[in-house]
């Protein structure tokens, strides 16, 4: 408790530094800084090497830190009441007078908001008495991290301090959701569309490749392991790393499990650290069978589509 306790003052005294530090979440590790600091948000996308025009999330404790910033709507509440904290975010009408850096979202009225489940950043935010801008915890279009080993790969030492919350228990970036008219998906994510469509008993318009850049996530490049990779293959080339659902009886060096089972939650958790192993392995390309597009399988193929664009 104590070596928490001391970790968690780390983290706060770096932060009221205007430094940006590595926080745990469910979905995968952020890097984080004072959301109404310009200091820390421009340090953020500097470390990043993040375009300006790619905004960044703003994760929250609770509903009455979000009230200071944004203003909240029906399917909001209904939303949020059902889903956080958890691995959803929600795109909202930013409030004239919030204290938001202009430069989280490229100037715009609109602002991407989380309130994040892992207890180790919740015990964070409740400390603090400003919100984090918090993107994912890696260079710009490659992979996020998924532990705090990825994130010392990653950064060396141009972060100032890792807040280590062990694995990320979803392995990929939350769902995002327009939430300014009819609700819309911008990103898929660890939250499948079928239960958020359950709960506001409406389709939802699907627009994961708008021009329109109110969110992350959107650009066609994105999630990269830093080597080609081709989607939908059925017999790898002799020379590629083959990324398989399930396991299968061949032992074959190049073969790279995502789940002992056809078991699409464990396969979205295994993404990311299989391509980063495969990658440390010395491979040159990748090739990656065709996964199911149901549930996260949709989250999957969205990642590694967007990876394929190399």
């Amino acid at each position: 408790m104590k070596s928490i306790q001391s970790n968690i003052k780390k983290a706060e005294k770096h932060l009221n530094n205007n430094d940006c530090i590595a926080v745990p979440t469910e979905t995968v590790y952020g890097l984080a800084g004072n959301a109404y600091s310009n200091v820390s948000v421009k340090k953020i996308f500097k470390i990043k090497k993040r375009p300006l025009n790619n905004p960044l999330i703003v994760h929250y404790y609770n509903l009455d830190q979000l009230k200071k910033d944004c203003e909240l709507n029906e399917n909001f509440l209904k939303l949020y009441k059902e889903f956080s904290p958890g691995p959803i975010t929600y795109i909202l009408k930013l409030k004239k007078n919030s204290k938001i850096s202009k430069f989280v979202n490229n100037k715009k009225k609109t602002l991407a908001v989380r309130f994040p489940k892992h207890y180790l950043f919740r015990k964070l935010l409740k400390k603090l008495n400003y919100p984090l801008a918090a993107p994912s915890a890696n260079i710009s279009s490659r992979l996020s991290s998924v532990k705090a080993s990825d994130v010392k790969d990653e950064f060396g030492v141009r972060i100032k301090f890792i807040l280590d919350g062990g694995k990320s228990k979803i392995g990929l970036e939350s769902t995002i959701l327009n939430l300014l008219n009819k609700p819309s998906v911008l990103r898929y994510g660890g939250l499948d569309i079928s239960k958020i469509e359950k709960i506001l008993n409406k389709k939802l318009l699907i627009k994961t490749n708008t021009k329109k850049k109110i969110s992350p996530g959107l650009f066609s490049l994105h999630y990269s392991p830093g080597v080609p990779l081709r989607n939908n293959v059925k017999l790898p080339y002799k020379d590629e790393a083959f990324v398989l659902i399930k396991k299968r009886n061949i032992h074959l060096k190049n073969y790279y499990y995502l789940s002992r089972i056809n078991d699409l939650d464990q396969a979205a958790k295994n993404l990311y650290s299989t391509l980063r192993k495969i990658k440390k392995d010395g491979y040159k390309k990748i090739a990656v069978e065709k996964i199911p597009n149901i549930g996260l399988g949709k989250t999957i193929n969205d990642r590694l589509n967007r990876a394929s664009k190399y």
